[in-house]
């Protein structure tokens, strides 16, 4: 019998959809002289990118495949391990789990799964998978900043892109959807480009001369 996609759950099949995007954006402004560079040197605790990379195909292979029945890969890592293989190959192997996400009924998203020894419902599992790898995505962008990058919008306006919402900074993401990124990052890497940055601490609580209060 042929499952009919559902409509009740839609909303989380486009909430996995923007996250793949979100998190190649990440991966698209890490540049190769930080690829090993972790939150503190010599100390192994913080990953570095890519380790994060790593992290994130084997993790989210894992889940799909154990906890949801969705395998679409025999291996869940690129060779070579390389930046612009990462971004290719969880590309290509995310977006095959969102295809098979979309035929799926709401019988099937609310049917009992294990979570780690935990019976859940299938939508549960996917919702803590989207929270999950935003937990991680958070993690990579402080590292970027914490190494002196620019960090365009993943999701909504960063201190490169103008600063704090309130000021009505624009939205700057650093391709202009998923196919010109995947394109992009397979060669020339031309991204959009960011505004000059603003002459002022981008915080709400800045002191009198503009700079963070202590």
């Amino acid at each position: 019998m042929t499952t009919m996609p559902s409509s009740t759950f839609a909303f989380l099949v486009d909430t996995y959809r923007t996250e793949i995007e979100k998190t190649l954006s990440v991966w698209s402004m890490v540049d190769d002289d930080v690829w090993h560079a972790r939150p503190l040197e010599g100390d192994r605790r913080g990953r570095h990118f890519h380790e994060h990379m790593v992290h994130q195909c084997m993790s989210e292979n894992g889940w799909f495949q154990s906890m949801l029945g969705i395998q679409v890969t025999e291996t869940p890592l690129p060779t070579p391990e390389t930046r612009a293989a990462f971004v290719a190959f969880y590309g290509q192997t995310a977006g095959a789990r969102l295809a098979a996400l979309q035929t799926k009924d709401d019988a099937w998203w609310q049917g009992l799964t294990k979570f780690f020894g935990e019976d859940r419902s299938r939508a549960w599992v996917l919702v803590r998978r989207i929270a999950h790898t935003a937990h991680h995505r958070g993690q990579q962008t402080m590292l970027l900043r914490q190494h002196g990058k620019a960090l365009h919008s993943t999701y909504g306006p960063t201190a490169d892109t103008g600063g704090l919402a309130k000021d009505q900074p624009p939205v700057v993401y650093p391709y202009a959807d998923l196919p010109t990124l995947l394109r992009e990052e397979a060669g020339a890497r031309r991204k959009q480009p960011l505004p000059e940055p603003v002459a002022r601490a981008v915080t709400e609580r800045p002191d009198a001369n503009g700079a963070a209060p202590r």
